[in-house]
């Protein structure tokens, strides 16, 4: 069939127009070629971008993914350029990063030049500082911030989650996060995710301190009380 249209098409293409006194074929070749340029050399890509701030992690996020960037970028906006199988990062029309893409989702992709020994002079988290503020919610915080980092290649590469975490204090406050981070100690989900839904739920109120107060004592005729016995 597509043989049959082919000739078709070269017959419809040869075809004298009466109107305008010659065949489509003979206008395209005196107008058309000579203005052709040629094909590129490499395939056309499709790519999509999109404007990131860089995490205190020095990582920007790619559908779920984080890739590095060098570290003195943090807190900087980038632009980030996503093909099939790359993703650059760009920043005032300079491209500082450049990774293969990666579909495996809440992992790093980190190059080791990005991480200088320095890194820490620039960075405005640090473990400590970022132990300092959980200090502020409590010990169960505490020390889920640092299962966190510690699972980590880096320390770093957990600030994300770990912020994420001591945001939702702004939500459900201080006592219902630092029993959440309790309860997800308790049963080894150390992730921002797990303390979320634990909050979401509710699952965090049977880890809550008990406030209710002691009851008034009962006053009945047939109870003789403490002062009988004096």
């Amino acid at each position: 069939m597509n043989v049959a249209i082919r000739i078709l098409v070269d017959q419809l293409n040869a075809r004298l127009m009466r109107k305008l006194g010659a065949s489509r074929r003979e206008f395209f070749d005196t107008i058309d070629r000579p203005a052709l340029m040629p094909l590129p050399a490499e395939a056309y890509q499709y790519a999509e971008w999109r404007r990131a701030r860089v995490a205190p992690d020095y990582h920007v996020e790619v559908q779920g993914h984080f890739y590095s960037v060098p570290s003195r970028m943090i807190r900087q906006v980038v632009e980030v350029r996503a093909t099939e199988a790359t993703i650059e990062v760009f920043h005032r029309g300079t491209r500082i990063a450049s990774h293969a893409r990666s579909g495996v989702k809440r992992r790093h992709t980190t190059i080791p030049e990005h991480m200088p020994s320095a890194h820490r002079r620039y960075a405005f988290w640090t473990p400590a500082r970022l132990l300092a503020a959980a200090e502020k919610v409590g010990p169960s915080t505490i020390a889920l911030c640092e299962a966190i980092m510690r699972t980590k290649p880096h320390p770093e590469q957990g600030f994300r989650s770990c912020l994420g975490i001591l945001r939702l204090e702004k939500t459900y406050g201080t006592q219902r996060l630092e029993a959440a981070c309790r309860r997800g100690i308790s049963i080894g989900s150390a992730s921002y995710r797990s303390i979320a839904s634990i909050l979401k739920t509710g699952l965090d109120k049977s880890f809550l301190p008990d406030t209710t107060p002691d009851a008034d004592p009962i006053q009945h005729g047939n109870i003789r009380g403490r002062g009988y016995y004096h």
